[in-house]
């Protein structure tokens, strides 16, 4: 006779937990509004769903992708009934590359989605609204990118080497015959690249691969293990037969396979041109930044009396524009190789009122020598989170305008608090749409000493 079990059984608090939706699950839902990254959301059975490739008002069966709790995430798995904003997508690839989110999305609603978010976190997180909203600076919706990464990985079950880029929300690589939103002279670089892979003696070697074109193309191979001889032949034959530099990339720093070779970008309007390497933060978009640089100029107006502080200033992008306009520019980076090549691009442009100086810039500014005598202005270009430290110090470095480039408008809400509570006023504000056919928001905002 089986023994009884005398033991108390407890009911967990809150009652008996719902069971988790499955991954692989299709759901029928009614889509009601859009997040601010673009997802449509929908409620069902006291959850909250969010689904790649919705729009409001669109009836969809998703299909899960993960959940956690009350939230589930999905993607379109088919429209039901369509919103009449949709689009068809201008690539074949949109609905499973992780590239692009919103090419569904009419570019007007894009820019409308992103003019919201700005001005949510602005109003959430600081209570704030310019004085002017800017109208978004655009550039082409398509062709616009000069620099992409290609994902690289060798089956070793198959003994195929995949190429292409990743999956939305997945490991899987995508084959990409042909991407839209790269510049033209990288199109046929990326619809070769596979077959010349692949043709190497040794690919499992390859980890990934960058194309970059600028003052001409470049084809970046980072590799794993040391290459044959014979396949770096094959990879220099290549890129001589798409006209592009070759860079080499082991353990070390990027090197190209001709010592004499150099990458660069032109600001036309500047007559500057800036040198840089594989590795090296450069905007994706030329049109977008050449505008970019122009307001950002336009709205610092920087008096040729002044001097003036350029902080997070990569290779001189801002940097070298502002200078041809002032008495003196001091600008600072944190990381040593790039402060050594904006001041070698700064010297080979002709100017000679720069100085580049290597800081951390999560530390106090005041105390350090360059900043003694303070600023007239303050360009800041921060990385995704922010320059709160930086901020902090305006006020005690006398600075009378300060114009903030932000690649997050939750960190440029939180930096713009303080800088409030500083005395200065937001005075203009609008986004740049570096990235169109995505959700990635970036922002320019002007705020003045009161």
């Amino acid at each position: 006779m089986a023994k009884k079990d005398g033991g108390l059984r407890f009911q967990p608090s809150g009652g008996s937990r719902a069971p988790q939706v499955p991954v692989g699950k299709k759901q029928k839902l009614t889509i009601e509004r859009l997040a601010n990254d673009g997802r449509g959301i929908g409620f069902i059975d006291g959850r909250t769903w969010f689904v790649s490739g919705a729009l409001a008002g669109e009836q969809i069966e998703a299909r899960v992708l993960g959940a956690h709790g009350k939230v589930v995430e999905g993607r379109v798995e088919r429209i039901l009934t369509a919103s009449p904003e949709r689009r068809s997508e201008a690539c074949v690839h949109a609905k499973v590359c992780g590239g692009c989110s919103l090419q569904h999305m009419p570019h007007t609603d894009q820019l409308a989605l992103k003019q919201r978010m700005l001005a949510e976190q602005l109003s959430r997180l600081a209570t704030l609204e310019p004085r002017e909203w800017a109208a978004p600076l655009v550039g082409p919706e398509l062709g616009y990118r000069r620099r992409a990464r290609i994902a690289v990985r060798w089956d070793n079950k198959a003994k195929r080497l995949d190429v292409g880029f990743r999956a939305a929300a997945s490991q899987d690589i995508i084959a990409i015959a042909e991407c839209p939103v790269l510049v033209q002279p990288l199109q046929p670089i990326l619809r070769a690249l596979p077959k010349a892979l692949r043709e190497l003696d040794k690919p499992q070697a390859i980890g990934h691969v960058e194309l970059f074109s600028g003052s001409c193309s470049a084809v970046l191979i980072r590799h794993t293990a040391p290459l044959s001889e014979a396949d770096l032949g094959r990879l220099q034959t290549f890129c001589t037969e798409q006209d592009a530099q070759l860079w080499l990339q082991g353990s070390a720093e990027p090197q190209p396979s001709d010592p004499v070779q150099q990458l660069s970008y032109r600001l036309e309007a500047y007559n500057l041109s800036l040198a840089y390497r594989p590795g090296d933060f450069v905007q994706v978009n030329q049109p977008v930044n050449d505008a970019m640089v122009a307001q950002a100029l336009e709205w610092l107006a920087p008096q040729a009396d002044e001097r003036v502080l350029d902080l997070f200033c990569g290779l001189g992008n801002f940097a070298l524009p502002l200078a041809q306009c002032v008495h003196e520019l001091v600008a600072v980076e944190g990381v040593q190789s790039m402060v050594e090549r904006a001041a070698l691009n700064a010297e080979r442009n002709g100017l000679g009122n720069t100085h580049f100086v290597q800081a951390d810039l999560s530390n106090p500014l005041t105390d350090a020598g360059w900043a003694q005598g303070g600023f007239a202005a303050v360009l800041l270009d921060p990385p995704r989170d922010g320059a709160l430290q930086a901020v902090r110090q305006m006020a005690a470095l006398g600075v009378k305008r300060v114009l903030y480039v932000s690649c997050n408008p939750a960190t440029l809400a939180r930096d713009s608090a303080e800088l409030l509570a500083q005395g200065y006023q937001l005075e203009r504000a609008g986004i740049l749409d570096m990235f169109p056919q995505t959700a990635h928001v970036e922002a320019m905002a002007l705020f003045v000493k009161q």
